[in-house]
């Protein structure tokens, strides 16, 4: 299938958590595929990835405070309330080295059960693991309120027009 790329702005941090809110919802609501639901978030310290995160988690009901795993690399809820999914997964890549860091923390095997969510901050390190219909999702600072976001997906019925007033 062929991707499909929507770009997004954001006038706030709130519509940033928003979007992540509208796109998780539309996750739960297509259900699990062959592979996990992977998010892949590039952008700059400060972009929004955290806040987009947070308002991802929200949207899959989680009650977690839900705040950056850069020290401890991934963070693992439990999908409680979801019936086709289990577990979402947090990971933030900016302090491994290489893939084989990833790997000792268990990445087969997080990437191979299709009722995972993932998200991936800072995935370069990481992208020989991550599966190929991973949605990848841009930040981009164009001043001190705005964000671009841009959402990069093989799965047509994930790219929607999100309203985020």
């Amino acid at each position: 299938m062929q991707n499909r790329k929507q770009i997004y702005a954001a006038e706030s941090p709130r519509q940033t958590k928003k979007l992540g809110g509208l796109l998780a919802k539309e996750i739960l609501k297509s259900g699990p595929g062959k592979s996990p639901r992977v998010l892949a978030l590039t952008g700059d310290l400060g972009a929004g990835k955290t806040n987009f995160i947070q308002g991802f988690a929200k949207g899959l009901e989680i009650k977690e405070t839900i705040s950056s795993p850069t020290f401890v690399i991934a963070k693992i809820y439990s999908l409680k309330k979801s019936a086709e999914f289990k577990n979402f997964y947090h990971i933030d890549c900016y302090r491994l080295k290489s893939g084989d860091d990833l790997a000792l923390l268990g990445a087969k095997e997080i990437f191979s059960d299709p009722q995972n969510i993932v998200a991936v901050e800072w995935p370069l390190i990481a992208a020989d693991s991550l599966p190929k219909n991973t949605i990848k999702i841009g930040f981009e600072i164009i001043d001190a309120k705005c964000r671009h976001i841009s959402m990069d997906c093989s799965d047509a019925k994930l790219i929607m027009p999100l309203l985020v007033k």
